[in-house]
Order: C-alpha cells, then sequence, then structure tokens
C-alpha cells in the first residue's frame, strides 16, 4: 500500500491512502513532521511533564494535571475504548504509530528541541486521549463556582447575578448555518470561526484526509487523529461551537489522616472512606524536584492541597503527613472557560461562608474534589471520530455526534440534499442545582449524579441558525452564558440581504460593531461640569460609530475610558476583599481576578440600581477627565496587539495591531484594566459551501507549518489580519505531490 502527501500553494497537507487506517498513520507522520514540537509540549502536559523542560512557569500546570488524573484518565478511556470499539482502538494506534515513524525527523527541523535539550518520547495509544481532554478540561469553567463563593462571602448573594457574563466575556466563538433558500446556490452555507487562546503553532490544523471510504478536508486538533469540529467531506459539513454548558463540579471534601498515614474522606452516608493515595514527583528544569501528594476520593481526584481546620478557613495549606505538596505556578487556560449567569438561591446546606468552607473537628481538613464526566464514564467520545468521517448526510453525522462526550458544543449541519442539523452534543449530568452553581458539600446527601440530560435540538428560524455561546438550545444544560450581542450581530447582519454566497460572508467575519459599549456611554451621556478637554473628548465619544477598528482613535479613546472605569471601580473599599486572590492553586486564579470580573461585567455593574456604595457617575468622571489630560490620542491598533501563547517565549516579540474586541463579532478578547493586548481571537475562520466544496474557504491565523522562519509558518496571518481567507482546493492535479511513502 502506498501513502501520497500533497501539499496546496499554503503548505496545507492534503493525504491519500488505501483505507482508514493507513490514512491515520498518514496524518501523524504528516503531523510529526509540521507540529514535532506542539506534539511534545501537549503530551507533555497531558502528563504533568512539561516542567521537565520548560521550568518553572509549567510548574502550576503539571500540578493540576496530575492532581486532576488527566493521564490515568485518558489511559482508562483508551482501555475502554479497545474493549468497546476495537476499530476506533486500531486506527489511533496506526496514528501513534505514524507520529512515532516522523517525530524525530520533525523534531531535527524544530530549534526548540536543542533550546530546551528536549529529546522526542515515544508516543503510546493513550496519550491523543491524553491531548483532548487536556485541551478542553477547562473548557466548562468549573473554576467560576469558586468566584461565587468568594463573591457570595464577601458581597452576598445579590452580587452572583452581577458579575454573571451574560455580560462582556472572553466567549467568542461564532457560528451560523444558511439554509439553500438563504443562499444563491440554493445550496446551504456554513461558516464561524473557534474563539480560543492564539497559540505558536496554531491550535487548529487545517488538512485533508482521502481514502476509498471518506474524502474529508477541515480544521484537526494536532495530537489527535480525524477531523472532529470543523469538517466538509464533500456531501456534508460540520461545525461547532462551545455550548456553555455546565458538567463538572467541585466538591468540598472532609479529611483527615489516619494513624497509618491513610487519608479518609467523610462520605454523604456519614462513613469516612480511605482515599486512593500516593505520590508523584514533579521534575522542574532549572530546580530542585517537587514531590505531591495525590488523593481521590469516591467523588472525584482531590485538585487543591487540604487544609487544616482550625480557625479561619481557608482552602489550602497541609494536611499533617509524610508528603506535602508545592505551590503551583502559571496557569494555561482553555475556550469557554469563562464564568457563565447568575444563579437562582443556593440550597441551605451551601451556605457556608467561605471559600474553604466551615470549621471542622480538630484534625480535619478540607479540600475540593473535582468530578469530570470522562474519569466517571472512562469514555471521551472517541467513538464519534470515524462515523464523522464515514458522514455523508446530516442524519449520519447526528448519530455520530450521539457518541460526543467532552467538550459539550452546539453543532451545525448541511448536505448536499437540502439537511440541515441544529444541536447540542456531550454528556452533561443530571444533579442538584448547588452542584450546578457553587460547590458541593461531599459530606452531605443530595449531591450525588443521577444520569445524563438528554441533548436538545433546536431549529432554523428563516432558514438561518446562529450559534456563539448565547443562550439557546444549550440553556437547560448551563448556568451561564455569553451576551446575546455577538449572536443578535450575526442575525441582523445576515438579514440584511435573502440570498448570500460563500465569497459574502467573511465580512461578517470581522464586524467590529461594539454594542456592549451602550451602558458606558450612557453615563458619558449623563455627565456635565466636565472640563472643556473631557467635555470633547466625551462628545466624541457620543458621536463614535462604535466600531473597534484598529485605526480607530475613537475606539482607542473608549478603550482607555473603559479601562479607568475599571480600575476606578477595582480600587473601590467596596471590593478590597476580593482584590486579594485566595489561596488556591494558581492555574484557577485567573477565574478569581476582581479586576477582570469587573471588566467582564462592566454592563450589568455601571447600569444597576444599587451597587454597594460605589458612586459610578463619580468613577466615569474621573476616568474621562484622566484620558482626557493625557495628551494625544492613539488607534486602538497601537495597543490592542495580538500575543500568541508560546510554550517558549519570546520576549521580544510584539505582535500586529488588531481590530475587535471582546464583545464584537471580530471577537479579539484583550483584559480591560489590565491590558489591551490580545491572547484569544479566532483560532481558524471557514465557511463551507454545499454546493461546491472548491468554492469553500479557510484561514489560520499564523500557517500551517509549526517551525519558525519556514515559508508557511505565518504565510496565512496577513490574509488573517485582513480577513481574508485561502480558497479550498480539492483538485489532486493542482497539489504538488511531495512524498510517496510504500506501508
Amino acid at each position: 500500500m502506498t501513502i501520497e502527501t500533497y501539499r496546496d500553494a499554503w503548505g496545507i497537507p492534503h493525504l491519500r491512502a488505501a483505507d482508514a487506517s493507513e490514512l491515520a498513520r498518514a496524518q501523524g507522520r504528516v503531523t510529526a513532521h509540521d507540529r514535532a514540537w506542539q506534539l511534545e509540549v501537549e503530551r507533555h502536559r497531558a502528563q504533568g511533564t512539561s516542567a521537565s523542560f520548560l521550568g518553572s512557569p509549567a510548574v502550576a500546570w503539571d500540578v493540576f494535571a496530575r492532581r486532576a488524573r488527566l493521564a490515568d484518565t485518558a489511559r482508562r478511556c483508551f482501555e475502554a475504548l479497545e474493549r468497546q470499539d476495537p476499530e476506533t482502538a486500531d486506527w489511533v494506534r496506526a496514528y501513534v504509530a505514524g507520529v512515532n515513524e516522523a517525530l524525530a525527523a520533525g523534531a531535527a527541523r524544530t530549534p526548540e528541541f536543542a533550546r530546551t535539550g528536549l529529546t522526542p518520547g515515544t508516543w503510546e495509544p493513550w496519550h491523543p486521549l491524553g491531548i483532548w481532554l487536556a485541551t478542553h478540561i477547562l473548557f466548562a469553567g468549573f473554576p467560576a463556582k469558586l468566584w461565587r463563593e468568594e463573591a457570595i462571602r464577601h458581597l452576598g448573594e445579590e452580587s452572583v447575578p452581577l458579575f454573571a457574563t451574560d455580560g462582556p466575556t472572553t466567549v467568542g466563538s461564532n457560528g451560523w448555518l444558511l439554509a439553500g433558500s438563504r443562499t444563491t446556490t440554493g445550496h446551504a452555507l456554513l461558516a464561524g470561526d473557534p474563539h480560543r487562546f492564539i497559540e505558536s503553532p496554531g491550535v487548529y490544523q487545517q488538512i485533508r484526509l482521502s481514502c476509498p471510504e471518506f474524502d474529508v478536508l477541515g480544521l484537526a486538533v494536532p495530537g489527535v487523529p480525524g477531523i472532529a469540529h470543523f469538517a466538509h467531506t464533500g456531501t456534508v459539513a460540520w461545525s461547532i461551537t462551545n455550548a456553555m454548558a455546565d458538567y463538572q463540579d467541585l466538591y468540598r471534601e472532609r479529611l483527615r489522616r489516619t494513624e497509618t498515614g491513610a487519608v479518609a474522606a467523610l462520605g454523604p452516608d456519614g462513613a469516612w472512606t480511605e482515599t486512593e493515595r500516593h505520590t508523584e514527583t514533579v521534575e522542574i528544569a532549572g530546580q530542585p524536584s517537587l514531590r505531591i501528594e495525590l488523593l481521590e476520593t469516591p467523588r472525584g481526584p482531590v485538585i487543591t492541597e487540604a487544609a487544616e481546620a482550625a480557625g479561619t478557613p481557608h482552602p489550602a495549606g497541609a494536611l499533617h503527613g509524610p508528603a506535602a505538596a508545592g505551590a503551583p505556578h502559571a496557569p494555561a487556560a482553555a475556550d469557554g472557560a469563562e464564568p457563565p449567569q447568575g444563579p437562582p438561591a443556593p440550597d441551605d446546606e451551601s451556605r457556608t461562608g467561605g471559600a474553604g468552607g466551615r470549621t471542622h473537628a480538630e484534625g480535619e481538613a478540607e479540600a475540593l474534589a473535582l468530578r469530570y464526566p470522562p474519569r466517571v464514564t472512562h469514555d471521551l467520545g472517541f467513538s464519534a471520530l470515524l462515523p464523522l468521517l464515514r458522514a455523508r448526510h446530516v442524519t449520519d453525522v447526528d448519530r455520530a455526534f450521539d457518541a460526543w462526550a467532552e467538550p459539550v458544543n452546539v453543532v451545525h449541519a448541511a448536505d448536499t440534499a437540502g439537511g440541515t442539523l441544529h444541536r447540542v452534543a456531550g454528556r452533561v449530568p443530571v444533579r442538584s442545582r448547588t452542584n450546578r452553581t457553587r460547590l458541593a458539600p461531599a459530606w452531605l446527601p443530595g449531591h450525588a449524579w443521577h444520569g445524563w440530560h438528554e441533548m436538545p435540538y433546536g431549529e432554523l428560524t428563516d432558514g438561518a441558525a446562529v450559534m456563539a455561546n448565547q443562550r439557546g438550545p444549550a440553556t437547560p444544560l448551563g448556568v451561564e452564558f455569553a451576551p446575546p450581542h455577538r449572536a443578535d450581530r450575526i442575525r441582523a447582519l445576515l438579514d440584511e440581504r435573502r440570498t448570500w454566497s460563500a465569497a459574502d460572508l467573511p465580512a461578517i467575519h470581522m464586524d467590529t460593531h461594539l454594542a456592549s459599549a451602550a451602558p458606558l456611554l450612557d453615563h458619558l451621556a449623563a455627565l456635565d461640569d466636565l472640563t472643556p478637554e473631557a467635555a470633547r473628548l466625551r462628545d466624541r465619544l457620543l458621536a463614535w460609530d462604535r466600531r473597534m477598528d484598529a485605526d480607530s482613535t475613537d475606539a482607542a479613546v473608549y478603550a482607555a475610558v473603559r479601562t479607568a472605569v475599571v480600575r476606578h471601580l477595582a480600587a473601590h473599599p467596596a471590593f478590597a476583599a476580593l482584590a486579594e486572590p485566595p489561596a488556591y492553586p494558581e492555574v484557577l486564579l485567573p477565574w478569581l481576578a476582581l479586576t477582570p470580573r469587573i471588566a467582564f461585567a462592566l454592563e450589568h455593574l455601571l447600569p444597576a440600581e444599587e451597587l454597594y456604595g460605589v458612586d459610578r457617575p463619580a468613577a466615569v468622571r474621573a476616568a474621562i477627565e484622566e484620558v482626557a489630560a493625557d495628551g494625544p490620542a492613539r488607534t486602538w491598533g497601537d495597543t490592542h496587539r495580538l500575543a500568541p501563547w508560546q510554550a517558549l517565549p519570546e520576549p521580544s516579540y510584539e505582535g500586529p495591531a488588531l481590530s475587535g474586541d471582546h464583545d464584537c463579532v471580530l471577537c479579539t478578547s484583550a483584559v480591560p484594566g489590565l491590558t489591551d493586548r490580545s491572547a484569544r481571537g479566532p483560532a481558524a475562520r471557514y465557511v463551507w459551501d454545499l454546493a461546491d466544496r472548491d468554492h469553500s474557504l479557510w484561514v489560520v491565523p499564523l500557517g500551517s507549518d509549526g517551525v519558525h522562519g519556514t515559508p508557511h509558518h505565518t504565510d496565512q496571518l496577513p490574509l488573517w489580519l485582513k480577513g481574508e481567507l485561502v480558497p479550498v482546493s480539492t483538485d489532486w492535479d493542482r497539489l504538488e505531490l511531495v512524498e510517496n511513502t510504500d506501508a
């Protein structure tokens, strides 16, 4: 058998093989060639071993990954896959075999290996599952429950809806589906842009996989076989966004050390049950290694250190015993992991009055255990991947997504026969309201899981469906969602004309209108007795078109005023208790930082009837006066610049100017009050045309090659910045054959 590797003008791999297994092997080989460094970083992150070559900045993640038992969960999921779906397990093995065949050669062309002294390892079949799990473990945003506990503790329960992120948030994925009645060809169109951390190399890999059984192109996750999220088979296409479902729980555990050194946890039946316990060593480049104790209760892995129960409750510390855990370091976040909307009043049993909970008997301690579906079911949904590649119609896509597990997504699909699909896919447990909104006390009854929610379906309205992390079909499954601004704006733009072509849709990707500016502008309009300079600036903003364009000085002024307002509010004594981060693992602290919380909830906080005695007009007045005194205005793009995440950061890197903002359709998220730089944005853009796949379009922020300095490392960046997309090409005669390998 022969594996053929072709490349198009953008270096995008098009692979052809005799069967699905050899094609998976080819995908592993080409990914190892193009993305060797990325593959090894992600494999080590899944195992909690990345600090061994990245040093102290990676310790926080490694400790969290080990405590959450990511690698062990992935192993268990693969073992279950072998028993229940051996065909898919063998397909994953073929991908891993391809990675191992090409990894050394890929590493030889990648300078990061030499810089860190990292030697490529040997992949095992469970590693793709580990990468998938590590990539998505924070998508459901379980740390938001910690924020709610802190906010209620210091401000009361009424604070939760005030800070809910049905206001500005950094969730920003967009997707829309137009049925044939709304297109110029009479066939459906799908378009959108997944919003994630922009990474170098990119988080999505443009690729085509072809064998006699199927011929699919789309956006793959490097390290994982197949094309799960965004793909076009020629007869059917699909796409997803984060559904904002809540499917992970945090349990407050009461722990005590026994005379033998074991640790026991108090369960809802009143009995103390011995936890699973062992120690592991985290190796850290250039520093002494760190020994940590890992515990797992019947609810799940313990992800915080146990705090001695004495006097003032707090979540971190050390349970007396032979092993103590070290403090983790810098976090690595993921898409959709922002806080959700205000919950109803919690159950009485959860009114604990503190982040660490009640003080218990002497010798007891508290810690937090994480319960997440794959740890319970040993299923990561990989049985959906081959059926998706084999899909011919939306009914096939629908059936394949019945096996989807993690993360929970809203799905759009359409086929050439006129079929359309709008549904939610994933696994969400049925449990109490407290579990969904706050920390659940493990020692009290009523907090167990009771089966799984049925996945809801949505409908097309006037031939269109829009998904932008807002409330919709997934509402019964979540707590907080993205604000409606992006979804409303996309719908309004689509309604400006009756029919659309594939070439028309990229303009929607780039829309920069900021609807959430209204509350701050309303406050500015109500001000009087400003200095002449501030009054002129205020009048400029009131006449502004509310577009966050990179070359706009008015957008820059608005952003500067917004930042000043956020800082004034964050400095108010009413919020002082929330300004000091609690002693949780550092990976979780971004969800607990006060300034971003205020920034993302600003459109709720400014018009609220009362805000803990905070004089908001005075804060807005001070902000506009400060900005007016700052001198000549810059453009928004002067400070709003791309800052992609890199495992080995380049301190001298100065990213390009960006249009957009966190609440625009062009969702390039900054953190007002902290930085205008954007680490999150459209990790890809796509337009899938069901009339003719070769009329489809796609682009990624950088390029197809993960190696710095190569021709295709950043060649798509200029197009991505301008909103242009690369034409899809599927004609083998127009592609360059670069490798012909005998299997």
